[in-house]
């Protein structure tokens, strides 16, 4: 496996753009003995933490699990508030699916077939990559090519959806400022933003969900059947927000073990090896 920590701005970055974001790598390497050329399909994981902190227990222990079936995977530490406000996550989240992108050939990663995957605050960060891609101001602050940010598929865990009556306030707080007066309304209220370049996505959270409600994932799903574009998602009857795996490998309390809504990492990982044509 190769494992390495990257400094995303300062790795081969000759912009104006600055960060403490962090790209860390689980790539699984070739063999002679199975394929040589093999190019595998990708996952970038964006925990979550409410853009003020960015958590361990959606990050690596759900990187390997995701390594486990096959796919090469990157977890992004993005900077959070106090420091950094909108649009540096989404800088950073883009220069992360650049920076893959740009060394697909070197890690052996399919160009074509790469998800982006957040949890919670992580998932609105996921969120806005796939439906703000195409933002001119991204390219323009960045000097990114156009285009080269946009992800395949989309997994949204228990993800901050909306600013507007079922909003995560804090999240959007932390996200855009206390004094958010500069910024129109809907400009990352997600489920505004949906449109026909917005990539297929799978989207789990829990009914009675204590922390973002459940109304988040049930907005975004109607705006992506009202663009036409193709979804899961799977709403189950009670869990607590942050379940990350639900088993005792990311619980930090035994409440977080929950057998039963485990089984979004199988129907996620058969959705996407369906999407993505993997046998």
């Amino acid at each position: 496996m190769i494992y390495s920590k990257i400094k995303i701005w300062e790795e081969n970055y000759h912009g104006n753009v600055r960060g403490n974001a962090v790209l860390t790598t689980y790539l699984q390497e070739n063999s002679i003995d199975i394929d040589l050329n093999r190019k595998r399909p990708t996952i970038l994981i964006c925990p979550g933490g409410g853009y003020e902190y960015v958590s361990d227990r959606e990050n690596e222990p759900v990187a390997i699990k995701f390594l486990a079936e096959g796919f090469n995977v990157f977890t992004l530490k993005y900077d959070v508030a106090p420091s950094s406000q909108h649009p540096q996550p989404l800088l950073d989240v883009s220069r992360a699916m650049w920076i893959i992108r740009e060394n697909s050939q070197k890690w052996n990663v399919d160009k074509d077939r790469i998800a982006v995957c957040g949890f919670s605050a992580g998932g609105h960060l996921a969120g806005s990559l796939g439906v703000l891609w195409s933002e001119e101001y991204i390219s323009k602050l960045s000097g990114m090519p156009e285009g080269i940010n946009r992800p395949n598929a989309m997994i949204l865990c228990y993800p901050v959806i909306t600013s507007g009556l079922y909003a995560h306030k804090s999240s959007f707080d932390n996200l855009m400022g206390t004094n958010s007066s500069s910024y129109e309304p809907n400009m990352l209220s997600l489920e505004k933003r949906v449109n026909q370049n917005t990539p297929p996505t799978f989207i789990w959270h829990t009914y009675d969900d204590n922390i973002v409600p459940v109304e988040n994932s049930l907005l975004f799903a109607t705006a992506l059947r009202e663009s036409g574009i193709p979804f899961d998602l799977h709403i189950y009857n009670s869990g607590l927000h942050g379940l990350s795996l639900c088993s005792a490998e990311t619980a930090n309390a035994p409440v977080y073990i929950n057998p039963y809504v485990s089984s979004w990492f199988g129907l996620c990982t058969q959705w996407l090896k369906t999407l993505f044509n993997i046998k």
